[in-house]
């Protein structure tokens, strides 16, 4: 797995989006699932040429993405994408929504099926403190994951260690990964380290 830096062209993204638009090809097809407000995808388009899409269920972040110009579908993911056809895109991105899925290996499998690479970010739930945060009785509440236990969208946690198991079970090809704490990209002891892991894969 390859870790490159972001390149200096994307100052206004956010460290883990302007590391995903950099794995991202100009005048590339990109989906964006659960796009949110469409920062990205406007990026990409005004940037990098990129014809995207997006999907979001928000009606204000739908609202938002209309006014940008962006390309936007109203649907829930667990719906699944069958909207979409195999191999449509060239990437389809997944930020910081996986641990909210409810059907996390069919999202992925459905990620696989309409673009050929594929990149997710999502929390870590190695982060040292969280096992701190355990060993006093108290499920762990950080910036990555500010909520309590019982008003949480985060159903599924995983470590780094456990989404490359997953991947490997479902046949996805890690091509990079880049891991980070707050805005630094964290190089050393990442399992230990950081607080978001960003991994681009290959459809089997």
């Amino acid at each position: 797995m390859n870790s490159v830096s972001a390149r200096s062209d994307a100052p206004a993204l956010r460290p883990d989006l302007a590391r995903i638009a950099s794995w991202i090809d100009p005048g590339s097809r990109v989906l964006d699932l659960g796009c949110g407000d469409g920062e990205l995808l406007a990026w990409l388009r005004d940037h990098r040429q990129v014809r995207g899409a997006g999907v979001e269920i928000d009606d204000n972040h739908v609202i938002t993405c209309v006014q940008q110009g962006v390309n936007v579908i109203q649907q829930n993911l667990e719906d699944g994408l069958a909207l979409f056809d195999d191999k449509q895109f060239e990437t389809v991105v997944l930020s910081q929504t996986l641990q909210s899925m409810h059907r996390t290996e069919h999202i992925l499998r459905e990620m696989a099926r309409v673009a050929r690479h594929g990149v997710v970010s999502f929390p870590n739930f190695g982060y040292w403190p969280h096992g701190w945060a355990l060993l006093r009785g108290r499920m762990p509440v950080t910036g990555q994951m500010p909520y309590q236990w019982y008003d949480t969208p985060n159903i599924h946690l995983c470590t780094l260690r456990d989404f490359e198991d997953l991947a490997a079970r479902l046949k996805l090809r890690i091509l990079e990964r880049a891991t980070f704490n707050n805005d630094r990209e964290v190089r050393v002891l990442p399992g230990w380290r950081s607080t978001l892991a960003v991994y681009r894969f290959a459809a089997p």
